[in-house]
């Protein structure tokens, strides 16, 4: 048994590192050193346990067991109806629930250059059938590329989908907004949403919307025509994104190989106080969370997220980086 808050460092050959913590499978903080050789966080976290248990903005952590929006909390499996907690207004249920897999303490292990996380969740925990046994691992490569692989497995049909959502800015955090990062998303169709944010069941194209990003934009260009963005990308391959931050010149890249990727601008921060002492504000910075499409258990054109027993859920994502 693993104490109640276990706390990992991994270090790579080119002196970038990550820090981890069991409660949520968080990453707390990923830093790369720069031209000077100070390490620079581009993550939002904090310094200390407490604020984890509390805050409402899922710094860093797993999210599951379905990331994103569930309509009404509700979807039918295998002729049976299921009522979920219903934790975004009354509307939705969202990102696992009241007790999702960022609030509970995981077990965790650590290898040479990897953390790897365990869940056993219990069936009806927060209302979902079967009980779903998780592996998530964080890997830091020599390449600077963090990986993050997923693996789960259940004893009855239940819906997964998992996803990480953690908040960057690449020019440092707390160090202004993201609203001059030049992002290239590569999609050509996102998920239209109505008010609440929750999906009509219909695609709509990107081409010579304020959603294009298959040409790199900044962020910023169009921010306002959309009220912010948080908005989920069907992809068009495993290279889903590659952000740039034009004053520092670093930029990132993300792969994964999951069907989607939501893109949120970080419309509800506020002016806060996280790690090191620093504060952020709204677009202070933004979240790239690969997974299947949300409200996939109500929508019979979106790519299943349903695991049966037979089967084994695995995914990786990689967040690459260039400094």
């Amino acid at each position: 048994m693993k104490n109640i808050n276990d706390q990992y460092k991994l270090i790579n050959k080119q002196g970038m590192q990550i820090n981890l913590m069991n409660y949520g499978a968080t990453l707390t903080s990923l830093k790369i050193p720069d031209k000077r050789g100070n390490l620079v966080e581009l993550t939002l976290g904090f310094d200390e346990l407490e604020p984890y248990l509390t805050h409402p903005f899922y710094f860093g952590c797993t999210i599951g067991r379905v990331a994103n929006r569930i309509t009404n909390g509700l979807f039918k499996l295998n002729n049976k109806n299921y009522q979920l907690i219903c934790n975004e207004n009354i509307h939705s249920h969202l990102h696992g629930g009241k007790q999702g897999f960022d609030k509970i303490f995981w077990q965790s292990r650590q290898q040479d250059n990897s953390v790897t996380f365990s869940h056993l969740s219990a069936a009806n925990e927060e209302y979902y059938p079967g009980n779903l046994s998780v592996d998530v691992t964080y890997e830091l490569t020599d390449d600077n590329e963090l990986k993050i692989h997923y693996h789960a497995t259940t004893d009855q049909a239940t819906p997964v989908n998992l996803t990480n959502h953690t908040y960057w800015n690449l020019r440092g955090a707390g160090n202004g907004d993201i609203l001059s990062h030049e992002l290239e998303i590569f999609s050509h169709q996102y998920v239209e949403t109505n008010a609440k944010h929750l999906p009509t069941g219909r695609l709509l194209g990107t081409p010579n919307s304020p959603f294009d990003f298959r040409i790199a934009k900044p962020i910023g260009e169009r921010i306002r025509k959309v009220t912010g963005y948080d908005h989920c990308y069907l992809l068009d391959g495993q290279l889903a994104a590659r952000v740039r931050e034009p004053k520092s010149g670093r930029m990132m890249e993300v792969h994964t190989t999951q069907p989607g990727m939501q893109f949120y601008s970080g419309n509800y921060l506020a002016s806060y106080r996280i790690a090191e002492s620093r504060r952020t504000n709204r677009w202070g910075a933004f979240c790239l969370e690969t997974q299947g499409l949300p409200d996939a258990v109500n929508h019979r054109l979106f790519p299943s997220i349903i695991l049966e027993p037979e089967q084994v859920y695995r995914h990786t994502t990689s967040y690459k980086f260039y400094f």
